[in-house]
């Protein structure tokens, strides 16, 4: 199956500002994933879109820059791809403020917390400190979920203008993942309407069943939401009515510790 972003780049055309080589070789590297980390070049030309001949090309290139190993008739990533997502995180103090913040969190409200930034009509994770395994999804750095049914993406979403919200969820692959997902435009953007309201997101068991999550916004000094935090928890053990009533405001002054920091920080 080609990953989406691939067919986005696909309707590119080469031009003066845009390297149609470059971006082949993304669409290679994002056709590995949790579910298919070790791909043959069949693998590898079907999932990105690209002919055999030409994944074959980027594939040697990528193993030549120690970035792919080749095993046999299988290709894999190596660690050193990592290189490339932790030079994002490092230009962005953000995060090393972010994580003693989230780690104390974690101890006060005893459930998992994420922070993540907006990605097209995706959450991309930059940073989770977990506690007990609340998902059947495994989440970590880089991870990329739907923004329209999650805590953080709702958060994030209530920061685009109306008129791009609406085409953003418009685009937005909206599937039924459990019973209470709401996948209609307009209740979604009322929904998103009551977050921007209220400054904080809560989406009870619509990513999946038994989870509960809620969401508040990182900004930066121009008072600009840049990220969102997160906490997590089990529908049986910790309520959508508890959540709210007895972890909001720890997640909330969470929040406001590391947007305060990070306008320290680009000051």
């Amino acid at each position: 199956m080609a990953n989406p972003a691939s067919t986005r780049i696909a309707d590119l055309k080469p031009g003066d500002g845009y390297v149609q080589s470059f971006a082949r070789g993304l669409q290679v590297i994002r056709s590995f994933s949790a579910s298919a980390p070790r791909q043959t070049l069949t693998e590898v030309a079907q999932r990105s879109g690209l002919s055999r001949a030409g994944a074959r090309r980027i594939l040697l290139t990528l193993e030549s820059l120690g970035y792919v190993r080749s095993e046999g008739k299988l290709f894999s990533l190596t660690p050193r791809i990592l290189d490339l997502g932790f030079a994002y995180l490092s230009s962005m103090p953000i995060w090393d403020l972010a994580e003693p913040v989230m780690e104390k969190l974690v101890e006060q409200v005893k459930e998992s917390c994420s922070a993540a930034v907006l990605d097209d009509t995706d959450i991309v994770y930059v940073l989770r400190v977990p506690t007990h395994k609340i998902m059947s999804i495994s989440l970590g750095v880089g991870s990329r979920l739907p923004a329209y049914c999650t805590s953080m993406g709702r958060m994030l979403l209530s920061a685009l203008p109306q008129a791009e919200l609406m085409e953003c969820l418009e685009r937005s692959e909206r599937t039924a993942r459990t019973k209470y997902t709401a996948v209609d435009v307009k209740e979604i953007a009322a929904r998103i309407a009551q977050v921007r309201k209220q400054g904080w997101s809560l989406v009870n068991q619509e990513l999946e069943e038994g989870l509960v999550s809620m969401a508040a916004p990182i900004t930066n000094r121009a008072g600009q939401m840049v990220a969102a935090l997160n906490i997590s928890g089990q529908a049986n053990r910790t309520s959508a009515k508890t959540m709210q009533e007895t972890m909001l405001p720890q997640l909330l002054a969470a929040a406001q510790a590391i947007s305060r920091m990070l306008s320290v920080q680009r000051s």
